[in-house]
């Protein structure tokens, strides 16, 4: 898949910058999440709350996306890792899933590697977003 742009607020840049630099060597077992993550922000477009548009994955969102494998349709949060919780569906943003839709709009393809191979997902839409709501972060 080729690079694609992602956009992100300047607070959850910053937010994301303090976890992951929180993370680094103490959490080893996790370190190729830390990497995904930190690969992801390299390519991102920082952007201020009032300029992110209302159909991009923020922190906090809330979005609709289909496997395009099963045609299932989910709905997930994005949080960060101590919000995570199956039972409310919100996913880390440290999970592969979460790093997978931050930073992209409805509309597109995201894809990762799982050890039973190639998972991609269509972002249908961003049900919530705090920005949009006018909650700032």
């Amino acid at each position: 898949m080729e690079l694609q742009e992602i956009v992100i607020t300047k607070p959850d840049f910053i937010k994301l910058e303090r976890l992951l630099n929180s993370l680094r060597g103490v959490q080893p077992h996790d370190a190729h999440h830390i990497q995904a993550l930190d690969q992801e922000l390299e390519k991102a477009i920082i952007v201020d709350e009032a300029e992110i548009p209302s159909d991009v994955v923020t922190m906090n969102s809330r979005v609709r996306v289909r496997d395009l494998a099963t045609r299932a349709e989910f709905v997930w949060a994005i949080v960060f890792p101590q919000a995570a919780s199956a039972k409310r569906n919100q996913v880390s943003v440290l999970a592969p899933i979460g790093t997978a839709l931050i930073g992209y709009r409805a509309g597109d393809t995201v894809e990762w590697q799982m050890p039973s191979g190639t998972r991609r997902l269509r972002i249908l839409e961003v049900e919530y977003q705090p920005e949009a709501a006018g909650i700032a972060a």
